[in-house]
């Protein structure tokens, strides 16, 4: 990592654990980035910033439930007084799925769209005020590759992440102007807890590993990845092992990916 960081405001939310840990560790060693953490679980944000070794004068916690849309403007505007700016909100946060799409309640498809899609979109409109008057800044957000094509067992999320791509791909054009710069984040399997804590078709929580999560990237050098992406202001980039060959294959040879993913092991 280079200076890039320095000096700047970083905002972080899903920050108590998975990828938002790793990028928060990351950027505490290699930069001095003042970062702003945020997710349900606020004694687990202090136990983040504590093991990342943060000063207190670089950090602050700030918790916030993406389901409750409506309370971001407020939280924006408690953000942007902590350290008087935001440079980088990276959108982290989010949850994932386990189930058969006519296995799936309908209010577990509206609960991934409220968090995945409207919770994120709702804190990024709260905070842009903020860097057009700032004068420019950087918006990144983590979608997945099922933002780009669809799976078994991941219809509602993967609708939710189709949803932050049109939304981020208006976003940018909109904001061009106005020197603010967005990255859409598109990881593979990465080692993180996120099948564990996936919804099934009830709403309740796979509670196991996936095989393919726990044989993926180690999230520590998808961080590292994820960083540089959003230091180059990289429209768009797809981060993990072979699977990303979809979002090649889905462009060019699409009737292939079809059947690729009638047959993969998804789980």
């Amino acid at each position: 990592m280079s200076n890039y960081y320095n000096d700047k405001v970083v905002w972080i939310t899903g920050a108590s654990s998975g990828i938002g840990e790793a990028l928060v560790k990351e950027l505490a060693q290699k930069s001095n980035a003042k970062i702003i953490l945020s997710s349900r679980n606020e004694e687990q944000l202090y136990e983040v910033a504590e093991s990342a070794g943060l000063t207190v004068n670089r950090y602050a916690v700030i918790p916030l439930d993406l389901k409750n849309y409506k309370e971001m403007p407020e939280i924006a505007a408690k953000a942007a007084k902590v350290f008087g700016k935001i440079d980088i909100l990276i959108n982290n946060a989010g949850l994932s799925q386990r189930s058969l799409a006519m296995e799936t309640d309908i209010e577990v498809d509206k609960r991934l769209m409220d968090v995945d899609f409207i919770g994120t979109v709702a804190l990024t409109k709260a905070i842009v005020p903020y860097m057009i008057q700032n004068k420019g800044g950087q918006i990144a957000v983590v979608s997945s590759l099922m933002g780009v094509f669809g799976a078994p067992m991941r219809s509602g999320y993967a609708a939710a992440k189709h949803a932050l791509h049109g939304f981020f791909d208006a976003l940018r054009a909109e904001l061009y102007a106005q020197n603010i710069a967005i990255t859409i984040i598109c990881p593979g399997f990465i080692q993180t807890n996120i099948s564990i804590h996936a919804v099934t078709g009830d709403g309740s929580s796979q509670g196991t590993m996936d095989d393919a999560t726990n044989n993926g990237m180690p999230v520590a050098v998808f961080a590292k990845k994820m960083l540089n992406a959003i230091e180059k202001k990289k429209n768009q980039k797809a981060i993990g092992g072979k699977e990303v060959l979809g979002v090649y294959l889905k462009r060019f040879f699409p009737a292939l990916l079809a059947k690729i993913i009638r047959k993969a092991k998804v789980v």
